[in-house]
């Protein structure tokens, strides 16, 4: 049975882990109510996004992704970048506090060409270098 009322779902500093992470992605699967997602605090690292970042490839609702502090490196961003290439729902992704760096920053820039729905992308607090801001600044503005 699947939930058709729940649109807000706020889950910062629970520990949830990779199972309740691997939980959470099936259900986003099949949920078509859920808009926001707040995970902010959870650790779920580059593993945990990834997962996160199948269940977006599928799901058509969600517009609000919080995946703040989660030690998301740049192997993890690099799955929400692909996903943004092809979904046309999510208007917020907040990436603060990672670990991503300039490589992947681009790799979101690329796939800004494409997507025409995202219009607020947090990125405050990674690893972004000088070289990093000058090639995303070149590609999104």
């Amino acid at each position: 049975m699947t939930n058709s009322t729940l649109t807000t779902l706020y889950l910062q500093n629970n520990f949830i882990g990779s199972r309740g992470v691997l939980a959470l992605s099936e259900a986003l699967k099949v949920n078509l109510a859920l808009t926001t997602l707040d995970l902010w605090g959870n650790s779920v690292g580059d593993n945990g996004v990834l997962t996160l970042s199948e269940a977006l490839k599928i799901n058509s609702t969600m517009v609000t992704l919080e995946l703040q502090n989660h030690s998301i490196g740049d192997n993890g961003v690099q799955a929400p970048a692909e996903v943004l290439k092809t979904n046309m729902t999510l208007v917020t992704l907040d990436l603060w506090g990672n670990l991503v760096g300039d490589k992947r920053t681009l790799a979101l820039a690329k796939a800004l060409e494409t997507n025409s729905t995202l219009t607020i992308l947090e990125l405050h607090n990674n690893l972004i270098i000088d070289n990093g801001r000058a090639g995303w600044f070149e590609e999104v503005l």
